[in-house]
Order: structure tokens, then C-alpha cells, then sequence
């Protein structure tokens, strides 16, 4: 269940549903009883207060409000607009229901349970009147509260706020997450999201083609490179980490680290001449060679087993750094550009995707975080602020030709070709300084080993959040390369490898 469907996407999910066969009143009934069953396993709440809004959520609501009530739980039904305005399926629901309707009202006992039931993920207006205020009356209220669909207020395909949202402590979702579930602040507003399935076939997501996911190994694990028994270092790639002068060693040694541990057979640091002792001091298994300039960079890229080069981690900004970047997207290899090589560019975006588009047989993957995209791409026409992340990033990579990797709580990670994904497993403590530079490195080792570009951005992304869940508060940068040993053992466990 790692697809993600946009909010026109479900719609279709609903109607490709119906039209073989399922009435549409049984999807609201099996809806409305996964929420009701959702009540039912806290325990016997004292009351259960349903806000309905005039819609199909409404409708979910009104079937809800009836289940419980026959299960014995004191339910009382609060309905945005008047009853006799309902239309389809959510009439038939309030016509099922038959108890009494009060209008919306903001006392709410704090040992109740609310259901949010007023506006689903297509809502696209903000909101206001008599709804913002109910939003907030619940939001104070210190209830338990359950969301039908999406919380109130929290856009489907965004997960921005559109003015008042609730933040309710569990929603029910039917068939799959949206985006607006996993992305921030959505994610927050929704709390525990619980997927229930409502009788909607599978087999429509064939009709729909989705090009949107969780950032899951389901997803992207039959790609994963696995050691095999008859391989060596070489054929395990040779990752190339360029690095800053003598007072800016830590970034690279950092992102070597985190391509050796991903599993690259060999990483070297291209340093320059005056931090060439440091780097051969603090590393062992990592070699070191030093490369001054673009020139030494194209001297060492003649060994054409290196195969991705990351640039970037306290590398320094300025010409230098745009020189090195072009020079080793004219080699033709994978190359990861990070925090300084991308805010070199910020001022001449259009020098650097000139030379990706000028260099097919590079794969170029970015990873900036929101200020670094920013300054990326103000000067570029036709991509979206930031503010809106999902369409902003997916414009930027089919734009630019690169994957890219829009860092954050939510990374978000597209592809030239459409595909996206959005990961959910980061914990807040991976919020550190070096947290990114051994980010990049992994990227790197999982291309090395000749995993595609997107896909091991993701995986980089998602074992970069299961290492910092291993290590637990009070991580620092230092301490994720090494987490990913027993990470990377329960993983090729999972994958049924032979350890």
C-alpha cells in the first residue's frame, strides 16, 4: 500500500470502483464503519460527538453516528448546514440515521470523542464562518478526535493549511494515504493515520497509473545491491568525495564515510594539497589523492572506474566550485551536488543546468534543502515557490533533467520522468549538523553499486531515517554511518539475503 493518490486520483479510485459494480452508498457504509470501529477500539467512550459537513465526509459521518449508536454509545450529531440540503449518497446516510441533528455548536465535554466529519481532501477553498470556528472549538476542546478522510482544513495534495485545520489525534483514510497525509504540516494536523480498506479493488491502480509513493523498501527493494559471492571491491564502484580546503575536511570525511558504509567497494577524498596531511591522518579505509582545481579533479576522473563523484560538503563557494562541478558533468559520470556546489550556482542557475542538459550521459542528482532550492531556482520560469514543495520539486527535476532530492522532515524525491516520493521516516533528532553530508555519501554508494539514480536517492533517504532511528536522541552526525550496520542487517534479512 506505498502508492500515494492525489486527491482527482481517489476520485477516479471511487468511480472505477462503482462502475464495476460496488454501489457507492456501500463505499460510504464500509467508510463509515471503519471510523466507528476506529471509536470502538479505545474503549467505551462516555460520548461521541460527530461533525458532519454537507458533503460525502458529512455522509461517512452520518453512517458512523448510526453504528455507534446501535453499538450503545451515546452519539450526538452536529451538521453544518441544513439537513434537508444534503444530496446523494450522504442523504441516504442521514436518511439511515434518523436520530436527532443539532447545528454546529463549540461545547464539547473533554472526555469525548469527536469525529471530524466536515470537509474530505478535495476541499479547495479556506475555510471560514461557522466551520473555522467549530475547527476551533474542537481544536480546544481536549478531546480525543478522529478525522474522516483528511482532517479539516489540511489540503489532500499539499498538506497545507487552507486557514483553520483540525488536529485530531487519529484519521481514517480509505484505500490509500494522499499526499496530503505525509507531507508537512499535514502530517502533523493528521496524527496516527490508519488505512482502511472500504472494498475498493487494487486493480484500478493499473487504470490510474499513480506516479507517487511512500518512500518504502517495498518500492524500491528489488533494486537494492546486495553483495554477491563472487564479487570484489571493484565491482562495488569507486566513489570520488571532493573536498574543501584545510579548514573544511570534516564534510567530506563525512560523506565518505556514509559512501563507504552504503556499500561502495572504494571511496577516495580529492583533497587539496594544503589538507592533504589532515585527510590522511583521519581516514583508513578511505584513500586520499590530491587534486587542486578543475584540473586535478579531470586528472583524478581519468580512472574511469570512478564512477560518482560527490561535490559539494565544505567545498567552498564561488568559481572554483562551478568549475569543478562542470568539469565532472563533462566526464560523464553520477554525480551528487550538495550544499556548497548548489549555492554556487544560485546566482548563474542557468550555467549549471545548461551543462546537464548539454551532458545526457551524466546523471546529475541535487539535494537542497528549502533555502538552497530557493536560491536554485528563483531565476528559473515556470517552477513553483517552494511554499508549494510537491509541485515546485516535480517542476525543477523535469525541468533541469536532474533527480532531486528536496530535503526536509518530508524529503521529498522526484524524477525527470514524473515519479515521485515523499518519506515519513525521519525523526526530528536527524536534524544535526554533517546529517546531509553523510546523507550524500550514501546516495553516492548506493549508485556505485549501480542502483538507478532515483531509486537510490530514495533508499539513501529512507536508511539515512532508519540509522537515526537506531541511534536514538542525542545522535550526531559521526554516529549514522556506523548505525547502518545493524540497519543493513535487518534489511538484507528482509531481502532474504544470504549473510
Amino acid at each position: 500500500m506505498h502508492e500515494l493518490l492525489t486527491t482527482k486520483e481517489m476520485a477516479e479510485a471511487d468511480r472505477l470502483a462503482v462502475a464495476s459494480g460496488l454501489p457507492s452508498i456501500k463505499l460510504m457504509e464500509n467508510a463509515g464503519r471503519a471510523v466507528a470501529d476506529a471509536v470502538a477500539a479505545r474503549g467505551a467512550p462516555a460520548s461521541v460527538i460527530v461533525f458532519a459537513g454537507p458533503g460525502n465526509n458529512g455522509g461517512d459521518g452520518f453512517v458512523a453516528a448510526r453504528l455507534l449508536r446501535e453499538r450503545g454509545c451515546p452519539v450526538e450529531l452536529r451538521l453544518l448546514g441544513a439537513r434537508e440540503r444534503l444530496r446523494g449518497d450522504a442523504a441516504i446516510a442521514a436518511d439511515r440515521y434518523g436520530g436527532p441533528v443539532r447545528p454546529l455548536s463549540g461545547d464539547i465535554p473533554a472526555n469525548a470523542v469527536v469525529i471530524d466529519a466536515l470537509f474530505g481532501a478535495g476541499l479547495a477553498r479556506a475555510v471560514d464562518g461557522e466551520a473555522a470556528e467549530a475547527i476551533e472549538a474542537i481544536n480546544a476542546s481536549g478531546a480525543h478526535i478522529i478525522a474522516v478522510d483528511l482532517p479539516s482544513g489540511v489540503n489532500g495534495d499539499t498538506g497545507l493549511l487552507q486557514g483553520v485545520a483540525v488536529r485530531a489525534t487519529d484519521t481514517v483514510t480509505f484505500f490509500r494515504k494522499k499526499p496530503g497525509h505525509v507531507l508537512l504540516p499535514g502530517r502533523i494536523y493528521c496524527g496516527r493515520t490508519i488505512v482502511s480498506d472500504i472494498g475498493i479493488p487494487s486493480t484500478v491502480l493499473k487504470q490510474i497509473h499513480p506516479q507517487m509513493a511512500l518512500n518504502e523498501p517495498s518500492v524500491w527493494g528489488h533494486l537494492f545491491p546486495l553483495p554477491r559471492p563472487e564479487g570484489h571491491k571493484y565491482l562495488r564502484g569507486h566513489t570520488l568525495v571532493v573536498s574543501g580546503g584545510l579548514s573544511s575536511t570534516g564534510a567530506a570525511r563525512l560523506s565518505a564515510r556514509g559512501a563507504l558504509r552504503a556499500g561502495a567497494g572504494l571511496v577516495t577524498i580529492a583533497s587539496p594539497k594544503d589538507a592533504l596531511a589532515v585527510h590522511a591522518a583521519a581516514n583508513l579505509a578511505v584513500m586520499v589523492r590530491e587534486a587542486d582545481g578543475a584540473e586535478g579533479l579531470n586528472a583524478l576522473l581519468a580512472d574511469r572506474r570512478i564512477n560518482t563523484v560527490i561535490l559539494g560538503p565544505g567545498g567552498g563557494v564561488g568559481s572554483q566550485m562551478r568549475s569543478k562541478v562542470v568539469a565532472a558533468i563533462q566526464q560523464n559520470r553520477t554525480i551528487i551536488l550538495d550544499a556548497d556546489a548548489l549555492t554556487s550556482f544560485g546566482e548563474k542557475p542557468n550555467e549549471l543546468f545548461t551543462e546537464v542538459k548539454n551532458h545526457p550521459e551524466s546523471t546529475v542528482i541535487l539535494t537542497p534543502h528549502e533555502g538552497e532550492f530557493s536560491r536554485l531556482f528563483s531565476q528559473i520560469g515556470d517552477i513553483p515557490s517552494v511554499k508549494q514543495k510537491l509541485d515546485a520539486n516535480r517542476s525543477a527535476s523535469h525541468e533541469t533533467g536532474s533527480v532531486i532530492l528536496l530535503k526536509g522532515a518530508d524529503s521529498i524525491i522526484s524524477s525527470p520522468d514524473g515519479r515521485v516520493m515523499i518519506s515519513e521516516n525521519a525523526p526530528p533528532y536527524l536534524a544535526t549538523a554533517g546529517a546531509g553530508d553523510v546523507l550524500a555519501g550514501m546516495i553516492a554508494g548506493l549508485c556505485a553499486q549501480g542502483m538507478p539514480a532515483f531509486e537510490a536517492t530514495a533508499a539513501g533517504v529512507w536508511l539515512h531515517g532508519e540509522a537515526a532511528r537506531e541511534v536514538g536522541p542525542g545522535l550526531i552526525a559521526e554516529d549514522l554511518p556506523e548505525a547502518l550496520r545493524p540497519v543493513y542487517r535487518r534489511f538484507y534479512t528482509q531481502l532474504g539475503a544470504d549473510l
